[in-house]
């Protein structure tokens, strides 16, 4: 018992310097669908926090399918999409995504129940001992986890230094190698240089694993940041997940066939993991028929992008070149950003104050994410709001 209260101390201490350092982190309760005005803690926010880009999260289609899906296959899938568990309806919008996302032709597509296990899947799957995973210093902590965990060579190179990423593969003997990174970087909102890494697997006979969380249903006509470069080969892994623009939930990886049925084969997070329900996979062709064929969802949001950046250009804080709906504002220390978060949330807007080690030190931030949900006068709210408490 003494060794377990000296844990617990330990813990308790640990915990108790993260407070000391404005690290310590506590969740809201939200008790409304997701939009642009929430119900959160008792009281209603303006929510500038969200990554439901495209507004679907509440949409009536979405709910109506999740309602006949749920008629039609119940809750719980009952086992792995291995075993017993894939549905008619995973079968469907697996064969859609693959049509829409289309990263070479021919290409399949594989649901999985988040973004984080697609990741896990698609490296420890394709690379191992003997190899290498070249990856951006600003990836994703599931790309960065999924390197470390498939016992390849890890390599990070320095945030979109192409230069600086062709040494390492030129000095690399590795026997397979994969270029990892994030289409859209989700702290910084500016896009990866794809078609230049893209180039650099070519001439190195690597992969390429494009993690587009916070491109698809956004760029490129909503199928994503290859489209909005014009790109396609049989060297890229594509994964979107499907809680953002999306609306719902979970993930999907797009590829060649050979390379997502060795996913089915051998991917131990897709292997071991109960089917996620049927009834989101419905829900998810409700969205994507919306993605298809309601493009002023993203012309709205575009609008809105350019309306925040002229509306917030004469704001004392740096804001990061972003054209995308990831709109930071950075405060640097971390006592200053949750200053102002609490300063908005007094004023009744929730815009939640991202810390290490989420960005890097020094670089605490408000993290603003526009919706094609929100409205001109939202947009003015918030520039008005930051621009009084800048004031104080």
């Amino acid at each position: 018992m003494a060794v377990t209260f000296q844990l617990l101390d330990e813990l308790a201490q640990t915990l108790a310097a993260r407070e000391a350092e404005g690290l310590l982190r506590r969740r809201r309760v939200v008790d409304s669908p997701q939009g642009p005005r929430l119900a959160v803690d008792g009281c209603e926010q303006l929510h500038f926090g969200s990554n439901d880009y495209l507004g679907l999260a509440n949409h009536p289609r979405l709910i109506a399918a999740v309602k006949d899906g749920a008629d039609r296959y119940g809750v719980g899938t009952g086992a792995s999409h291995l075993i017993s568990g894939h549905c008619a309806a995973h079968e469907a919008v697996e064969r859609e995504l693959a049509e829409w996302a289309a990263p070479c032709a021919p290409a399949s597509a594989l649901l999985f129940s988040t973004g984080y296990m697609a990741n896990l899947s698609v490296v420890s799957a394709l690379v191992g001992r003997d190899d290498a995973v070249f990856g951006d210093k600003l990836n994703h902590a599931c790309l960065n986890d999924a390197a470390l965990l498939s016992r390849a060579e890890f390599v990070r190179y320095p945030h979109a230094d192409a230069a600086h990423l062709e040494r390492r593969l030129q000095a690399s003997k590795a026997r397979r190698k994969l270029i990892c990174t994030d289409a859209v970087f989700s702290m910084d909102g500016d896009l990866a240089p794809l078609p230049t890494l893209l180039e650099l697997a070519d001439a190195h006979g690597a992969w390429l694993l494009v993690d587009d969380a916070h491109g698809f249903g956004v760029l490129g006509q909503g199928r994503g940041a290859l489209a909005h470069y014009g790109l396609a080969s049989e060297r890229i892994i594509y994964m979107g997940t499907l809680g953002k623009a999306a609306g719902v939930a979970g993930a999907f990886v797009c590829a060649h066939p050979t390379v997502i049925e060795t996913l089915v084969q051998t991917a131990r997070p897709y292997i071991f993991t109960t089917a996620a329900p049927a009834l989101l996979a419905c829900a998810l062709r409700a969205s994507l028929a919306i993605i298809r064929d309601e493009p002023a969802r993203r012309t709205r949001l575009a609008g809105l992008i350019q309306r925040w950046r002229s509306v917030s250009a004469s704001l004392p804080w740096r804001q990061l070149p972003s054209e995308t709906a990831i709109q930071p504002l950075i405060l640097g220390q971390n006592a200053e950003a949750l200053r102002v978060s609490q300063a908005l949330w007094e004023r009744g807007i929730w815009v939640p104050a991202i810390r290490p080690p989420t960005v890097p030190r020094g670089s605490a931030r408000l993290r603003i994410t526009l919706s094609a949900a929100h409205t001109d006068d939202h947009i003015d709210a918030l520039a008005a709001a930051i621009r009084a408490i800048a004031a104080e």
